[in-house]
């Protein structure tokens, strides 16, 4: 598998982003790990990275997006946070991404039985931990199919508010950074939402 240069990185369109994506992680699922000289990679991209996407996902462990969609170095930039959550920091980091170095698309990725939506789901509060919570809230708010067991004991409350978690974040891309917007606008870029099941490693984008 080639290191990508910035030649490559400009011959791709914002489609052709998300298919590499959705390749990769077909291959995670069946095992078919795509051959890589991870050494060589380290010098061909001593000099400079030109990765095709950014993906934003959980920092729960089982959720590394290289290894979900098979890339290798160089390949994405990926932001991790608990509950795969918003904040100025991060919309900078995508705007860098995509602006300044020339990423394809923008993937919001959530995942199943994610820690940080139950403590949402359960109105958790300790130290720090309190705020991030705070900004899962508006899913947890827009879940209006459940009216009892509204709590992390309800598995299907869970993964609806992980969903639903997604779209605010993708609406809130749009909202909150006029130049993500306007390179959506202009089909520079690709923005798209996912949720990654952890018991078969395989991501279900939404189209």
């Amino acid at each position: 598998m080639r290191t990508l240069t910035k030649e490559i990185q400009n011959s791709l369109t914002p489609e052709m982003a998300i298919d590499i994506l959705r390749k990769g992680n077909d291959r995670f699922v069946n095992n078919l790990k795509a051959n890589r000289n991870l050494l060589q990679q380290v010098n061909e991209t001593s000099d400079g990275q030109h990765p095709f996407a950014v993906v934003l996902s959980c920092i729960d462990s089982r959720t590394s997006a290289e290894l979900i969609f098979d890339q290798g170095l160089g390949d994405i930039f990926s932001v991790r946070i608990a509950g795969n959550i918003l904040n100025e920091d991060i919309l900078g980091s995508m705007e860098f991404a995509c602006k300044v170095v020339g990423a394809k698309a923008v993937v919001v990725l959530g995942h199943s039985k994610c820690g940080a939506v139950k403590g949402a789901c359960d109105d958790v509060k300790l130290g720090n931990l309190t705020a991030l919570i705070e900004k899962l809230k508006p899913a947890v708010g827009a879940e209006n199919l459940t009216i009892e067991d509204r709590n992390s004991s309800n598995e299907e409350f869970v993964e609806r508010v992980a969903a639903l978690n997604v779209r605010i974040a993708l609406e809130q891309i749009h909202e909150k950074s006029p130049i993500l917007h306007e390179m959506l606008v202009n089909s520079e870029i690709a923005l798209i939402g996912g949720m990654y099941n952890v018991d078969t490693g395989a991501v279900d984008f939404y189209e």
